[in-house]
């Protein structure tokens, strides 16, 4: 488990759908077209240009990174508030569980893990919430999809 991927709040930019599907999919498809001679035509496709350069980057570097690396909502309150707390996720800040987290795991859709994976983190570790994580990762699971 890359840890750079554990977000502020608890989630897990593994299980998210752009890291599980979007990006392979857009890796299938620039290959696919560069094969079949689109770089040389795509400019003179209408939007072609702008197109191009981002397929090519959504399938070799990503289409985003983490929160921790600049990847999301740069006013997100609980980014904000772990970066000016210096924690590494709001589950091991000593005023967990707060309004802002608390908030957002009610506001949440398709995160219904979040509150136990946080628990796990607060009372077992790094360790046990990173197993947990590659465990899923395994067995293909997708918050979107739960």
């Amino acid at each position: 488990m890359d840890k750079r991927y554990a977000c502020y709040c608890g989630l897990y930019c593994g299980h998210c759908m752009v890291k599980v599907k979007v990006e392979p999919a857009a890796k299938v498809l620039y290959d696919e077209m560069k094969k079949a001679g689109f770089e040389d035509v795509i400019p003179f496709i209408p939007g072609g240009s702008g197109f191009w350069p981002f397929l090519k980057s959504m399938a070799l570097d990503g289409m985003c990174v983490s929160c921790r690396d600049g990847s999301g909502n740069p006013g997100c309150a609980i980014r904000i508030c772990a970066k000016e707390k210096n924690v590494e996720m709001c589950a091991l800040c000593g005023d967990y569980p707060c309004g802002k987290i608390s908030d957002f795991i009610k506001a949440s859709v398709g995160y219904s893990v979040l509150a136990q994976d946080n628990a796990l983190l607060r009372d077992e570790g790094w360790d046990a919430w990173s197993e947990l994580q590659t465990k899923r990762r395994e067995a293909g699971f997708i918050y979107s999809e739960e």
